[in-house]
């Protein structure tokens, strides 16, 4: 998990090592989610991709499909914006994808406060992640909490599985909360922050006194604070502002997460629900000290979450030859799992193996059958065929995948064959 005030810069250059590539530690990693907060809302003409309106989230594209990653959703509300990213081979197994926003500027009528959030359910667990940006200045802890609730209290999902964010299994919340340090003076603490005694400055930390003071936060954990005030610096430098309103440094970007309590009674069909159904450890929690085109620097938190049980059956399975060397091979079969909602929209994309995102595709057939359907089982079989005009031109890797139009998201994938 990724969160950055950017202040309308331009992206830099180079990202990999926000995202911890090339490290060993992403390479293992399964998914990504970068928060973003005012991030300019300038339409610039020369994107490669229509569908999406700003260079921050082409540049995270651009460095992570390399990786085998894929943009899963993305939400933007005004210079707010969230990106949730994974590696192409678990899309099947990530469904119920949702999105909403909430303005909290201007009493709610402005979107440059709020917070955006994308739901969905991870092997069968129901995950939300919610980047927000809160009122700035020391003296406005309160409007923090009250946004904060409000939030809570207006983003709502379809479906039975997590109408609210806190009825999610699996609550990340980060972005620039903006809580500042209390009581002590901008002295003191650049003092501690040069000595290496952050310790110091912890309980004067607004957002760690209102963890233990206010019921909405309840049950948010965090990482220890090791790594100086991410707020603010002389962009361009790693100095603290030296401006004239010398703004003393805040831990205004931050990282926290929420394991939903098992309810207490009886569960969904009289069984008791089962504790521990998840478990998250934060491996790292850290800012990055070597970006400095904003007056924030990024921080970016890598955690291990396990499951106690997995949905690991696709429901729509592909098959398809090895290879394409011929049009008469652009055979694809496919299998529907009972219960599973088709739509006349569904369609099956063929995708180069480093795809960007979902409509990243080459070309696409409709997902209606050529030959009739055959039910096997209770599933549903079915077989379409690429017609030589949609093939690519030249050989190379694809990977082809139903996209389901009632879940916007893809519910099958095959294994990387040759074209």
């Amino acid at each position: 998990v990724v969160t950055w005030n950017v202040g309308t810069a331009m992206p830099p250059n180079d990202v990999t090592s926000l995202l911890h590539l090339n490290t060993g530690e992403t390479n293992d990693a399964d998914m990504i989610a970068i928060g973003l907060q005012e991030v300019n809302s300038k339409i610039n003409k020369r994107l490669k991709d229509a569908l999406f309106t700003d260079q921050w989230s082409e540049l995270f594209m651009d460095v992570l499909s390399p990786f085998h990653f894929i943009l899963v959703s993305t939400v933007r509300m005004q210079g707010v914006i969230l990106l949730v990213f994974a590696k192409y081979y678990h899309l099947p197994f990530l469904q119920d994808i949702q999105t909403d926003c909430t303005r909290t500027g201007l009493g709610g009528y402005w979107g440059n406060k709020g917070g955006v959030s994308v739901r969905l359910s991870i092997f069968g667990h129901m995950v939300c992640f919610l980047n927000c940006h809160l009122p700035a200045h020391l003296e406005k802890a309160e409007q923090r909490k009250e946004d904060f609730a409000t939030i809570l209290q207006m983003q709502q999902f379809e479906g039975h599985a997590a109408s609210g964010i806190l009825d999610h299994d699996l609550v990340f919340w980060f972005g620039d909360l903006n809580f500042r340090i209390e009581s002590l003076d901008i002295r003191f603490v650049k003092y501690a922050i040069d000595s290496n005694i952050l310790s110091q400055l912890w309980e004067k930390d607004q957002l760690n006194i209102a963890k233990n003071t206010w019921p909405v936060l309840s049950g948010f954990q965090e990482g220890p604070l090791n790594f100086p005030p991410t707020f603010k610096f002389d962009v361009g430098t790693n100095k603290y502002d030296s401006s004239a309103k010398k703004r003393k440094p805040a831990w205004t970007d931050r990282i926290l997460w929420k394991i939903k309590s098992p309810s207490v009674g009886l569960g969904v069909g009289g069984r008791r629900p089962s504790r521990g159904i998840l478990s998250v450890s934060q491996l790292c929690y850290r800012s990055h000290m070597e970006y400095t085109v904003s007056d924030h620097k990024p921080v970016a938190a890598i955690f291990a979450v396990q499951f106690a049980s997995k949905v690991d059956k696709p429901q729509v399975e592909i098959y398809v030859a090895d290879e394409w060397s011929r049009p008469e091979q652009a055979v694809v079969r496919y299998k529907v799992a009972a219960g599973f909602h088709r739509s006349s929209w569904d369609w099956i994309g063929l995708y180069r193996v480093g795809f960007r995102h979902p409509k990243d595709y080459v070309s696409y057939v409709w997902a209606r059958s050529d030959d009739g359907e055959r039910c096997l089982e209770k599933q549903l079989c079915a077989q379409v065929m690429f017609s030589e005009e949609a093939l690519p031109k030249g050989k190379g890797e694809y990977i082809l995948g139903y996209y389901s139009n009632t879940s916007s998201s893809i519910a099958g994938m095959t294994e990387p064959f040759q074209v």
